[in-house]
């Protein structure tokens, strides 16, 4: 168990933590939320004993060992990336290298024979003998192979460097494991991995993702932390939402009954405990599911996003059409014949084992980027709004938030007044003296819900998305999933939230070096079709033969 007692944290006038009395107990996984800034990182830094808190302890019952998932790339570039493993058993790291250098002594003594016994047991009682095996295992269910399993961890990529972290932290088995964004930089495969494993695991973990699929997966519990609190409740992301929003509902309706809400209440935990699901966490959370005492469930404070996307017309029998399009980058094949059309009620996600493919498409089909060969041709009924992967571009000049909004308000708009872009920024959360904030001090997820504002300003009928929770909150992320799913324009988008892409799309047009795969269907389908899976073999084989 890991226990906090009276901890708090702040910084100057502001306070992260106060008073903060947690248990962790084996055999859950807790999701860490809150709003950015509100101190997830940070908390996991205090447990792991990187942050002293101000006041408060961090206890950990005895001989337990604690695993955390590192930040650092750099800090291990002198190792090879098998040792860099191992190294994540702090303890039988230690022991491999004494064992080492009294074998590499020339003078060897009876005394270092002893010693060499001791620490021979100690080394077998750790699983020491199959540990080379176990991280090579780590290592390729993380999608590291063989062959770069013998190299310094200076040789190897940043992407490829962050698996290895993860292969380090999970390594041995360790009793309490503390995960920061744990999917980041990972496959779709890998994150399945990953989630499957963590499903089974029957220590404690503590996991911060702003992946909500990841957290439903995974978590037993969420720990909640709002206004300096951290509350801890039953059940993974989406219980704590929807059971959160029901209350909330449940307490602005004054005429319901109380025995009417209560029975709201049980037949919503009801359905959750019926639907749980991935092996032994299903069966430690529909326990706890069945075991909620109804008062425990109490609205949220947090604030989410108004995100509302109103067509001024809808589109016409034209909308896209893309014949052979190809495009290469330093002498790269990102794609090439491409070749689809956009019809009526579409909601298109686009995958591609290279990111760099499907933001040089969007660029393209939004005039940013010219193709190699090929065309594309938007419909004349056409209103787009694209939210592009990178937004520098957008924030280059010294603007207040309000006459950053005031340029991109369309000729058709002519009573533009202060109330008017107070609204659309008001709906992003910018609210009061906020609207007067200037954009070269904007965080990532803040010009993000900037980009948003924007886009609901251009009152658009197709929109393009690439990344689009890039940056931001599970509140925002949450929102924006909501606003997409009720449009009834047409969306073309690209990302790595799961339940994004399985609640939005109904077509996926896959883009690889050597043409497309378009299947009407939905993401979890398009993922598990055979079909599916061995034309992406092909396709991609032909461009490992290439």
């Amino acid at each position: 168990m890991i226990s906090v007692q009276n901890v708090t944290l702040s910084y100057g006038k502001r306070v992260l933590f106060d008073e903060v009395n947690l248990n962790f107990t084996k055999g859950n996984c807790y999701g860490i939320i809150g709003a950015n800034g509100a101190g997830k990182s940070t908390f996991l830094k205090i447990l792991a004993g990187e942050i002293e808190p101000n006041k408060g302890s961090v206890s950990i019952t005895p001989g337990e060992r604690l695993s955390v998932l590192k930040q650092d790339q750099f800090a291990y570039d002198q190792y090879p990336v098998l040792q860099t493993v191992i190294m994540g058993n702090t303890h039988l790291w230690d022991v491999m290298q004494k064992r080492d250098a009294i074998y590499a002594k020339a003078d060897f003594t009876e005394e270092d024979g002893i010693l060499a016994g001791h620490l021979e047991d100690e080394f077998g009682e750790m699983g020491g003998y199959t540990a080379e095996s176990d991280a090579a295992t780590f290592l390729s269910n993380l999608g590291i192979r063989d062959e770069l399993h013998s190299k310094l961890m200076r040789e190897l990529s940043g992407n490829q460097k962050v698996r290895v972290l993860l292969a380090q932290a999970l390594f041995g088995n360790p009793d309490i494991l503390l995960l920061d964004e744990p999917t980041n930089n990972l496959d779709i495969e890998t994150i399945n991995w990953l989630e499957n494993f963590l499903a089974d695991y029957e220590n404690i973990v503590l996991v911060v993702s702003h992946d909500r699929h990841f957290l439903d997966s995974v978590c037993t519990h969420v720990a909640d932390i709002d206004f300096g609190k951290i509350q801890i409740y039953t059940g993974n992301y989406t219980f704590w939402y929807e059971s959160s929003q029901l209350a909330a509902r449940q307490m602005t309706d004054r005429n319901k009954k109380m025995e009417d809400k209560r029975k709201d209440l049980l037949d919503f935990i009801a359905r959750f405990s019926a639907n749980a699901s991935k092996s032994k966490q299903a069966t430690s959370r529909k326990k706890a599911l069945e075991k909620i005492v109804i008062e425990d469930i109490k609205p949220s404070n947090r604030k989410y996003p108004g995100i509302i996307f109103q067509q001024n017309r809808e589109v016409g029998n034209q909308i896209l059409q893309v014949e052979k399009l190809e495009k290469s980058v330093e002498g790269r094949n990102l794609f090439k014949e491409v070749t689809f059309e956009v019809n009526k009620g579409d909601k298109i996600a686009f995958l591609s084992r290279d990111h760099v493919a499907l933001t040089a498409f969007f660029e393209i089909i939004n005039g940013g980027a010219d193709p190699d060969s090929g065309k594309y041709e938007w419909g004349t009924t056409v209103t787009k709004a694209y939210l592009p992967n990178d937004n520098a571009k957008y924030f280059a000049g010294d603007f207040t938030l309000m006459d950053w909004l005031r340029q991109f308000v369309p000729p058709s708009i002519t009573d533009v007044d202060e109330p008017f872009l107070r609204g659309f920024l008001g709906k992003m959360l910018f609210s009061g003296d906020e609207t007067l904030k200037k954009t070269n001090v904007l965080s990532g997820g803040e010009k993000v819900r900037c980009m948003i504002s924007r886009m609901m300003l251009q009152s658009p009928n197709a929109v393009i998305l690439d990344e689009p929770t890039n940056h931001l909150d599970l509140e925002s992320i949450q929102a924006f999933n909501n606003g997409i799913i009720d449009f009834k324009g047409i969306v073309l988008f690209t990302t790595h939230d799961h339940q994004f892409m399985q609640s939005v799309a109904n077509r996926i047009i896959e883009i690889t070096p050597n043409g497309i795969l378009d299947r009407l269907m939905t993401f979890d389908e398009y993922l598990h079709d055979k079909r599916v899976k061995d034309l992406k073999q092909e396709m991609y084989e032909e461009t490992v033969s290439a």
